[in-house]
């Protein structure tokens, strides 16, 4: 089927046309491990992990990259702030990262490459461009002279104007022009530093994903991502430093960026009581209602996310969960994923599309006989895979519960025996007894459902 995407290059929605359609290559620019990430860092983990799924169901072989920045000023300041060392800082965000978005359903990169193994990498390349011309050495810094290549700002399409009044410009006494950007830094004593024929130092931010995705997928490959807030300086600095590096044909293809991510109405500030991380919404809501929260909005749009949309989503997905519950026994067979989700899929990662040709999906798997829905639940199956959805027990999802009502609310355990006394109680007919434990298991956040099969209970 045919692919379509939005290249932020072009500013136009085009055909995907692979380098090598027997290989697609895809860089996605991952986090700054310094602290929890927060629901903006995880709107492109979703995204992409939905690309990358996509794609490997049209192509045979995808590789996947997402970096981890390792090394970086914030990560530096973050260190001194708590008094800690950066490698034990570095190391425990980078698994509380990994965990988190596990939670929300996103698979491992293909390769998860770090900044701090690819120094060497850096080094070259910089070396590259001060022979070329491109970049020079002044007071220890070496930076990319951005008069040296002509269609620098063609990404952003900013001219220079814009680029020399904008707030992520440092106009430092060493530039030779206030435009130019920062490929190798010195280091003092206290902070990380590496050996380089320029003096002890360390990268700047951009220069690490160039050699990143050089070392890994090459001096060409398809798709760039990462989040709106990337174009400029980020990525209009990656493009400059790779295609003076290795030629004008080469890096990526093509771009594509989501979205902002705004907070309860509002820009998302620690101040205002909606900066949310994706670790304390664990604590409330289930990883895949986060997730279907975030897909429910096309991923180049603005995002609202406000936790009555997380509440909306988890109502969703008990619908469907009750579906695919009601079904447990059948065995999923089938001819693949549906057609409307697919294309929904393929026409710019339509997500909130797909998602809406999943609710005929879920019509027909209810009107279904029990033992006999085989094909409605593989489409239903089969789709949420292709969306990182459904992919639990029923009974688990019914049994989640928020870490609030962990230690105040009924275990699993003590649930199923009041389940197991009530149905003694009705055997006996024992009716006010068999109401005095649904009372108590309603008070608890507990609904019983009675069916043919038996009582199966969830929590709200």
């Amino acid at each position: 089927m045919t692919m379509k995407i939005h290249d932020t290059l072009s500013r136009a929605k085009t055909e995907f046309v692979p380098i090598d359609a027997q290989h697609v290559r895809m860089y996605v620019c991952g986090p700054t491990v310094y602290d929890y990430a927060h629901i903006g860092n995880a709107r492109p983990v979703v995204v992409f992990d939905v690309l990358a799924r996509l794609l490997r169901t049209q192509y045979p072989k995808v590789t996947y990259v997402r970096n981890i920045t390792d090394v970086d000023d914030k990560i530096n300041n973050r260190a001194r702030e708590l008094g800690q060392d950066i490698r034990d800082i570095t190391r425990r965000t980078t698994e509380i990262f990994h965990a988190d978005m596990a939670e929300l359903g996103a698979l491992p990169p293909d390769i998860e490459p770090r900044a701090t193994d690819h120094i060497a990498e850096m080094i070259t390349m910089i070396e590259g461009l001060i022979s070329k011309g491109n970049a020079y050495v002044e007071d220890g810094h070496v930076l990319f002279s951005v008069p040296s290549m002509p269609e620098y700002g063609r990404l952003s399409k900013l001219d220079k104007r814009e680029i020399v009044a904008g707030a992520w410009v440092d106009i430092a006494p060493y530039k030779h022009d206030p435009q130019d950007f920062v490929l190798w830094k010195p280091s003092s004593d206290d902070l990380p530093g590496w050996n380089s024929p320029w003096g002890r130092g360390r990268p700047g931010w951009h220069i690490e994903c160039s050699a990143m995705s050089l070392a890994h997928l090459g001096e060409s490959f398809d798709i760039h991502g990462g989040g709106l807030d990337l174009i400029f300086p980020h990525h209009e600095n990656e493009i400059a430093q790779s295609k003076c590096a290795h030629g004008a044909d080469s890096f990526a293809k093509y771009w594509m960026h989501n979205g902002y991510l705004m907070s309860e109405g509002e820009k998302m500030s620690k101040s205002l009581g909606n900066f949310y991380t994706v670790h304390d919404l664990l604590k409330e809501f289930p990883g895949e209602a986060i997730r279907l929260a975030l897909l429910k909005s096309h991923y180049r749009q603005p995002l609202d996310f406000t936790k009555d949309g997380l509440r909306e989503a988890k109502a969703d997905l008990d619908r469907f969960y009750s579906g695919l519950r009601r079904h447990s026994a059948d065995t999923a067979s089938g001819d693949g994923i549906p057609q409307a989700v697919l294309t929904a899929l393929c026409d710019d990662l339509n997500t909130p599309a797909a998602i809406s040709a999943l609710h005929p999906c879920l019509a027909a798997l209810n009107k279904a006989p029990v033992g006999n829905a085989s094909l409605e639940k593989h489409h239903l199956l089969a789709a949420g895979k292709l969306l990182g959805l459904f992919a639990q027990d029923p009974e688990d999802w019914f049994k989640w519960q928020a870490a609030a009502r962990t230690e105040t609310g009924l275990s699993d355990s003590e649930i199923d025996a009041l389940v197991a006394k009530r149905r003694q109680a009705r055997a006996d007919k024992d009716f006010a007894a068999s109401d005095q434990i649904r009372d108590t298991l309603t008070a608890q956040g507990i609904v019983l459902e009675d069916g043919a099969a038996g009582t199966t209970w969830r929590r709200e």
